[in-house]
């Protein structure tokens, strides 16, 4: 078995000329492991075309609504854009300010209606109910909601877009504003910079003295100080979440995450200090500027009809666009907290192996389904730090459970915590379940379920439940199929779940459906003692590694080949591809998933599902 034309088991190159039995049995063994991947012929080069077709037919309702949310942006900022550079009544302070004003307010028209969207995608019980209690959602739009993180980071991006554009085009404005102050040449921008600032009078330049610097308007100004507090919390909270730093320190991610309120509070007053001007309505009734504006130099003469413009300060809009949805993530809070302070009750405490903790609680009204999640905190360990983690126990069982493995310093702690033989139980809080993609499993007649390492626990779920189904003869199950792949790089972390896939292989015998459930465990990581003994033993009833009838495959799976093959096993069925694992193998499933669905809906598609936290 071989991946990107690696081999996935090697012999020592150190190989007498003369081979003992042992080792003759041994290749020849090792050679039936490799060949136990490879027996089937290699798919066809796929048609590209055909690929792309088949992304535009399952991604449709995605591409259309990112269309719609990018032609929003668009809308709003061409529109906002030209109001301000054509409208009459920003003439004067076009005078000062040029173009940069437009380009100014357009961005910030952009990133009000992106602050407004970016906390929807997070408010996850209003995600949960839209796919579990509203009936009437399609499965197509109920895909979508699978996709809240993705969405969270595109409206991410596009705020840090238009905050770099705001940033740029106020640097101008400000340094335009400067300049104009210091002018004596007599121009309308000089004329304008100097109307004065008391109370009789309208100004139209925030910078009130020559001698005052862009940097003093900055901070002692609300929009410049805030303006400089905002784009700090954006900084941290987009450096926070980067891949690396998320996955190798998600405290950190976690806590700078946070500073989301310190940017909405910022964002919500950024415009009460009216830098921005306009002139006013009745001013314009005295002076219009087509009429006026070429005889600046006559505005202080008594007997002129052209009077000293007024003007007055853009309202604040930032809190009209955030108020509904800040309200609806406050909901939500609230809805979380007073969840996550019932009390909740270990029932049993597990260590495996591989540093993997199993947790089995009970908490008054709990309720879940397949492949759900929830958030746990330990007080004891941090008051603040909530982490996710896939529900194993299935809805049948009078329990919930989860298996945490150690992979940051919370994890550790918590393990360490409960690995103290003579010391009380911790404190345990817990607020969900969570919907996930798991959750339309058993919608599919074929189901093809992907777990790596630690990923296997969503699919633990949907075993145990399959399992209680066929126990209590469930006539509703519309799943015929089961592909199951776990794909680990340490021999122990089978023994995480070998008692389930064990209870699993005996139902199936028993009811006469052994071809129900189709596993293979593919180990990634292995030394060659370990590689050698199990050549020598292939030809066994069980294998050695689990105990199980289906033997461990040493590598990783060729996707085309098993993609292939189940294509042409169910030429007529809609196959939901589960997956919880890296990115990278996201992107060979995905592309599979392409590749094999058929053009004609009435024959084999497939339908990608990714877990997402």
């Amino acid at each position: 078995m071989c991946y990107r034309g690696r081999q996935c088991l090697t012999v020592s190159h150190a190989v007498s000329q003369t081979l003992s039995w042992t080792e003759v049995l041994t290749l020849k063994n090792l050679s039936r492991i490799q060949a136990a991947e490879s027996s089937l012929l290699p798919a066809e080069a796929p048609n590209h075309l055909l690929t792309m077709v088949n992304w535009v037919v399952n991604h449709w309702f995605s591409v259309l609504f990112l269309v719609a949310w990018l032609g929003l942006n668009v809308f709003l900022f061409v529109h906002a854009f030209l109001s301000f550079e054509k409208a009459t009544k920003y003439y004067y302070t076009r005078q000062i300010l040029g173009s940069a004003l437009a380009w100014a307010r357009a961005s910030a028209r952009c990133l009000n209606f992106n602050s407004m969207l970016i906390l929807l995608p997070v408010c996850r019980n209003l995600l949960s109910f839209l796919r579990g209690t509203c009936s009437f959602y399609r499965s197509t739009l109920r895909k979508q909601l699978d996709h809240n993180l993705a969405f969270h980071k595109l409206v991410g991006y596009m705020i840090c877009l238009h905050t770099a554009i705001h940033i740029i085009a106020h640097l101008f404005n400000l340094e335009r504003y400067s300049r104009s102050r210091q002018a004596t040449d007599g121009s309308l921008a000089s004329i304008l910079s100097n109307l004065p600032h008391q109370e009789n009078y309208s100004w139209l330049n925030p910078i009130q003295s020559p001698n005052t610097t862009v940097v003093y308007v900055t901070f002692t100004s609300i929009a410049g100080l805030t303006g400089v507090i905002i784009t700090m919390a954006l900084v941290l909270m987009v450096t926070s979440a980067m891949e690396f730093i998320r996955r190798s320190y998600f405290e950190v991610f976690w806590y700078t995450h946070h500073i989301f309120i310190i940017y909405f509070i910022g964002l919500g007053i950024h415009g009460l200090g009216g830098i921005v001007r306009g002139q006013t309505e009745e001013s314009m009734a005295e002076n219009h500027p087509h009429k006026c504006a070429e005889f600046f130099e006559k505005w202080d003469d008594p007997a002129s009809h052209c009077k000293p413009p007024q003007f007055e300060g853009l309202p604040a809009e930032s809190w009209k666009w955030i108020l509904a949805p800040g309200i609806l993530y406050i909901f939500e809070r609230i809805l979380r907290f007073y969840r996550s302070q019932q009390k909740v009750v270990i029932t049993k405490v597990v260590m495996h192996p591989s540093k993997v903790l199993e947790l089995q609680m009970h908490k008054h009204g709990f309720s879940m389904e397949v492949g759900q999640y929830i958030f746990v905190n330990c007080p004891s360990i941090s008051n603040l730090e909530w982490h996710p983690f896939t529900l194993t126990s299935a809805p049948e069982e009078d329990f919930f459970s989860i298996h945490i493995r150690a992979v940051g310093d919370w994890t550790e702690n918590l393990i360490r915590t409960f690995e103290k033989q003579y010391s009380p139980v911790p404190r345990i809080q817990v607020d969900g379940p969570f919907g996930t993609a798991s959750e339309d499993v058993f919608q599919y007649e074929v189901a093809v379920l992907v777990g790596a390492g630690i990923g296997v626990t969503p699919f633990a779920s949907i075993l145990k439940s399959i399992w209680y189904k066929f126990q209590h003869a469930d006539q509703n199950l519309k799943t015929q199929k089961i592909y199951f792949y776990w794909i680990c790089r340490e021999m122990g972390a089978f023994a995480w779940f070998n008692d389930l896939l064990a209870s699993l292989e005996q139902e199936m015998e028993e009811l006469g459906k052994v071809g129900f459930l189709n596993y293979r465990l593919f180990l990634t990581g292995w030394d060659s003692n370990f590689a050698g003994h199990a050549a020598l033993n292939f030809d066994k009833a069980n294998d050695i590694l689990t105990g199980l009838k289906q033997k461990t495959f040493f590598g990783r799976p060729k996707w085309d080949n098993e993609f292939s093959t189940i294509a042409t096993a169910h030429p007529k069925s809609a196959v939901g591809v589960f997956l919880c694992g890296p990115q990278t193998l996201a992107k060979s499933l995905s592309k599979c998933c392409r590749q094999y669905s058929s053009l004609d809906p009435r024959k084999v598609q497939f339908y990608f599902n990714k877990e997402n936290f």
